[in-house]
């Protein structure tokens, strides 16, 4: 299997005639082989009829995955990616939105070189104030706290080749941070710009409440990218940097106390000092506990802590 396509529906009865045609029109034009994987999310229409007769109609290509309830779209392309064969993957929407005839173009740009191909949508369909702001607002920040600098984490339709997806497992709201991950383990990205169109049935399923799980997970993926291998640098790090408070703060003091008699306990500026010294002090400890954990987890699986691009001449049954 050449080519895998992931694609995470919830509710989408009437979208769904509509994407298999796109589908099929494009997807038969591609000289290697392929699979449409389609997960239902705990859809309550007709969706799973939907996807159950297409499976039935072309066992071939189409797979459905059928999840018991609702558990969002990072599961159901978690699951997607659990199914899928291919040696490339895509990842798009089920809403029409995102356009099936730019697969091939995507899968051109992967042939260039690269691990991954994000779309950008330069010409967004979506209302400016919930949708196309808030996104703005989040991919800046994204690119600054993680340093992958896209345009546009947010677009669905993204080709991968399946050594950079593996390694990690998503949840929450983490699907939109694949790049990231991919990143870390040295794959080459590019950006290229996709359609975009207006949806004809349904409603999104995303608000403004989203921004804010999205910024919460982004502090998490930053830890995990960065930290992940070495906690004590941020836990020793932060301790330091509180310790180094404390000592300043007594220092002030003990050199008022010389110069002007001001007693040093009876100031709060002693109980911030005291306070902070001990803070630091336990992020230190824990520090040391989680790169006790870390090297836990690494020598108890054998995981190793770097990802291999190629080999030349070397025997892999070894």
């Amino acid at each position: 299997m050449n080519l895998s396509l992931v694609i995470p529906v919830f509710n989408e009865q009437d979208n769904l005639p509509l994407l298999f045609d796109a589908l099929y029109k494009t997807m038969n034009t591609l000289k290697d082989s392929w699979e449409l994987i389609l997960v239902d999310d705990g859809s309550r229409d007709k969706t799973k009829l939907i996807l159950q007769e297409y499976a039935e109609k072309d066992p071939q290509h189409v797979r459905a995955v059928i999840l018991r309830r609702n558990y969002g779209q990072t599961a159901a392309i978690a699951a997607g990616l659990d199914h899928a064969k291919g040696e490339i993957i895509v990842l798009m929407d089920a809403d029409l939105q995102n356009d099936p005839s730019d697969i091939p173009m995507m899968l051109a740009k992967l042939d260039e070189g690269y691990d991954l191909v994000s779309g950008l949508r330069k010409q967004r369909k979506d209302n400016a104030v919930t949708r196309n702001f808030p996104s703005m607002i989040a991919n800046w920040v994204i690119s600054r706290v993680t340093g992958v600098h896209l345009h546009d984490y947010g677009c669905t339709l993204k080709a991968y080749r399946r050594e950079v997806l593996e390694g990690f497992r998503l949840y929450g709201e983490m699907h939109r941070f694949i790049p990231v991950y991919a990143a870390s383990v040295g794959a080459n990205i590019a950006e290229v710009v996709v359609s975009h169109h207006p949806r004809k049935f349904g409603k999104t399923k995303y608000g403004l409440e989203r921004t804010a799980k999205v910024i919460l997970d982004l502090f998490t993926v930053k830890f995990l990218v960065s930290y992940s291998a070495k906690p004590i640098y941020i836990f020793g790090g932060t301790g330091g940097l509180l310790m180094i408070i404390s000592a300043a703060l007594m220092l002030y003091l003990l050199v008022r106390r010389s110069l002007f008699l001001i007693s040093v306990t009876g100031s709060p500026l002693f109980q911030t000092s005291v306070m902070f010294f001990i803070l630091g002090f336990q992020s230190m400890l824990m520090g040391l506990i989680a790169e006790l954990l870390v090297r836990t987890y690494h020598e108890s699986q054998r995981k190793p802590t770097y990802t291999v691009r190629a080999k030349f001449n070397l025997n892999t049954n070894e």
